[in-house]
Order: structure tokens, then sequence, then C-alpha cells
């Protein structure tokens, strides 16, 4: 996974410069780093003209103010959200309220009732997105000379949408595949089984390069989204390894495969290893306490 994961960590960006990465796409990257982001958010501008935003990204005013001098003289024709996760939605009404652009994209957030997991977490959704129009899956939206289908990908978040540019072989993979980690799939709303299934489904499809919301390019995107599903196979072997020799909480079998794990990130590695046991509890491989949580105990079935 390391090898794979590492030929897609380039990221040639200047902070507040607006690159053309491929013709007719321009990427403006939000000052928001941290561990879950990377650099930051990514924000494509797709056609000339007439454009479409795709994830104006956190309510920052800098990176309002550069989306909007970029765009200057052009008529954006929707501002478009891959799913309502903060760091990607925020910025979509300051968006609309400076260009009177719809919203369109993904459904608005609504808590899950099939997840195992117990309510009450906190799911990181902008509750403020409002779009005047949802795509579902396969649908297609045409801005100017472009045209963008929707592709359903829940997983890392329920409403998760990738965007297919039509005759160019670029998938934008929002959150569901990034280009310098892993994702986090966190419940009640995040869902290994559905992350799985449309990793698949993306692997079946012949797209040549993935803009993500994060991180640079992914140019070999089937041999990377293969390297992704065995690493979360590899993940769950080990979790099923660890409750056989009597790990029985989340934090000990965190311990027990996170080796080096930078202390800021233990409660993701947390909340992943809790949606392999809610996946594995699903599957009847596993069984918990009570109720599947962070604080449950587990052992194989």
């Amino acid at each position: 996974m390391s090898d794979v994961l590492e030929m897609n960590m380039e990221l040639d960006f200047v902070r507040g410069r607006v690159d053309e990465v491929q013709p007719g796409v321009r990427r403006l990257i939000a000052n928001n780093p941290s561990p879950f982001t990377y650099q930051g958010t990514n924000t494509y501008i797709v056609g000339r003209g007439e454009v479409a935003i795709i994830d104006p990204g956190p309510d920052d005013t800098a990176h309002l103010e550069a989306l909007l001098e970029e765009t200057k003289g052009e008529q954006i024709k929707a501002i478009i959200v891959t799913h309502t996760h903060g760091d990607h939605a925020t910025l979509v009404n300051p968006l609309k309220a400076r260009t009177g652009a719809p919203i369109i994209g993904c459904a608005p957030y609504v808590p899950s009732t099939k997840s195992l997991v117990a309510s009450g977490m906190d799911s990181s959704h902008s509750r403020d997105y409002v779009p005047e129009r949802i795509l579902v899956d396969n649908e297609t939206l045409e801005i100017g000379d472009f045209a963008l289908t929707a592709i359903a990908t829940p997983g890392h978040a329920s409403n998760h949408l990738c965007y297919e540019l039509a005759g160019t072989g670029a998938l934008f993979s929002g959150d569901h595949v990034m280009g310098w980690s892993t994702s986090v799939v966190i419940p009640p709303d995040g869902d290994m089984a559905d992350y799985m299934a449309s990793l698949a489904r993306l692997i079946a499809m012949d797209h040549k390069i993935y803009w993500p919301g994060h991180g640079g390019p992914v140019k070999d995107p089937q041999r990377f989204s293969r390297a992704l599903m065995h690493h979360r196979r590899q993940r769950e072997a080990a979790i099923v390894n660890r409750l056989r020799k009597g790990d029985r909480t989340i934090p000990e079998i965190v311990t027990a495969i996170y080796e080096g794990l930078d202390p800021k990130l233990a409660g993701a590695a947390g909340m992943s290893v809790l949606a392999h046991l809610e996946d594995l509890v699903g599957k009847g491989l596993v069984v918990s306490d009570g109720p599947v949580s962070r604080e449950s105990a587990f052992r194989m079935a």
C-alpha cells in the first residue's frame, strides 16, 4: 500500500494560486491544512465563461474572495458539492449569497437509520446546506461545453457523490478516494460495507485520473483504488486477529495494530476500527456486548 500511496503524494501548488490542472479545470486549495485535510480542501472550477465550482470548501473569506477574483467576468452556473462535511460545504452559502448561483449536488445530510452504531456522534456535516437541485446516481449536469455525471459513492459519507467529467477520463473523487491518504470512515454516517462497494464500483470504471478533495491527482486510479481495498481487507484481518488473541476493546486493538501512530490521529484510528467492527458484526462474524459503540467489548462469534 505504501508504494502506491507515495506515488500520489506529489502536490504542486502555491497557497492562494489558481492552477489549471487540465484543460477546462482549475484548482484552488483552501487554507485549512490539518491531519485530516492534508494541505487543505481542493476547490475546482470547471469550464470557461460558464463555470461550475466543485466543493467551495470551508467558510474562509480569503478563499471566497480568491474564487470570486478568479471567476470575475464569468458566470457561475452551479455550486456543486460532493458531500456535506464542513471542510467542503460551509462556504456554499456565502458563495451563493455573493453570486446567486444555484446549489446543486449531493442530498443534505440525514442521520443514519441503518447503522448498528449508537447515535450521538458528531458527523461533521454542514447542517445549513440546502440544495436547489439534488443530483441522483448517473444524472448529468451540463455546464457550458462540459458535462458532469454524478456517481453515488457512499461510504466516507452516506450522501457522497463523485463527478465524472464527460469525455476526459477524469473523475472528481471528493473524499472517497484522496490523493494523500486513505479516507476516514466514521460511523454512524460512514459505512465500511458501503465504502468497499463504492470502491469496487469505481475500480470497474475506466477513468484515467482522479481529482480528489485533498491531495494531488491520482494518476493510476484503478491500481490505487485496488490498493485501498487491499489495505482495508488487511486492516479487517488484523482486527480479527487481535480479537482471536483476546483483545476486546477498541483502544486495545488500536494500540496493537497502529504502531507509531501520531497521538493526534488516535481518535480517527479508533473510529476506523469501529467501522470495521460494525461491518463484522453486521456479517455475523463478531458480536458486541451491547449496542455497537466505541465503549463496547467485542469478541468473535
